[in-house]
């Protein structure tokens, strides 16, 4: 059994953990209140961007089709053949957020793995993500782009440099495709790993007549209105992912400071608890000695 000196400064260190790990909860859970109120305010124009984007292709399709010319909306459209692939990794920046790293780069990893042998490309935000990348070895990775050191504090300003770059890749390094791995945020319990394909923005090659489109107004025309918008909604798309990420971090960081307070709060009270076992012991152990000793000598 440890001793009572032991105890007290195992009691001592556990009750300074758990202090800590309740600030950082709170810290967090403002933090976390902020981010959810940003993503309230990003998802609709981002949903309108991507409807209206789509709404767009698909008018280009059917007037494509009537003039009996091959369908070519944008290059952002165009199906390509097999080529190199370029990965979004977006993690944390720092670790105590429970498992919310930990999945992506499970994930990662097996992106990874699935194309192994082939020329990836990889744009990372988060310096969880920029070292994983840093660590793989033996395979074809070019670091297209990383961003770390942004959360918290993400602005629209670092979703421009990450669709800029993804961008650019796209156009001129010949990706075939872009996919997007992150963690959505669902709720304050709950997040989601979610893997979704950026480019090519997918577009059907027939549009019925029976579909209703919305007839638009164009100044001065719609492929001209669309190569505008494109970049625009690539980038509010990707400020919509950092946002969500963010969130889901800050949930997640939360979740786990409460759950290290409880188990901070349940050892330290163990503790307390063989403490007072150990000095009361030793009470009894010198109450013994004190009894032993006046009944030698009254003997």
């Amino acid at each position: 059994m440890a001793s009572l000196r032991e105890l007290r400064s195992k009691i001592k260190s556990t009750k300074s953990t758990e202090q800590i790990t309740k600030a950082m909860k709170m810290v967090a859970a403002a933090r976390m209140r902020k981010s959810q109120l940003a993503i309230l305010a990003a998802r609709p124009f981002a949903s309108k961007m991507e409807r209206m984007v789509r709404e767009l292709a698909l008018l280009e399709v059917r007037a494509d089709i009537a003039a009996k010319q091959a369908v070519h909306i944008h290059p952002f459209f165009d199906k390509r053949p097999e080529g190199p692939e370029l990965l979004v990794l977006v993690t944390g920046d720092k670790g105590l957020c429970g498992a919310f790293n930990s999945n992506v780069i499970r994930a990662a990893l097996e992106w990874f793995r699935q194309r192994k042998g082939k020329k990836v490309y990889c744009v990372a935000i988060g310096r969880k993500g920029r070292d994983l990348v840093a660590r793989l070895k033996g395979q074809e990775i070019e670091m297209v782009s990383e961003l770390v050191g942004v959360f918290p504090k993400i602005t629209f300003a670092h979703a421009e440099l990450a669709g800029q770059a993804v961008i650019d890749a796209y156009l001129n390094k010949g990706v075939s495709s872009v996919t997007v791995l992150y963690n959505e945020f669902k709720s304050v319990a709950t997040q989601r790993l979610l893997t979704a394909a950026l480019l090519p923005i997918p577009v059907p090659e027939v549009v019925p007549e029976t579909v209703e489109l919305p007839d638009y107004g164009f100044e001065p025309g719609r492929q001209e209105l669309l190569a505008e918008l494109l970049p625009r909604h690539i980038k509010a798309q990707f400020y919509r992912i950092l946002l969500e990420s963010q969130a889901a971090e800050l949930a997640s960081r939360m979740n786990a400071m409460d759950s290290a307070s409880k188990n901070a709060k349940e050892m330290r009270e163990g503790y307390v608890l063989d403490a007072n076992r150990t000095r009361q012991a030793m009470i009894t152990k010198e109450i013994a000695e004190l009894v032993g000793g006046a009944e030698a000598l009254a003997a």
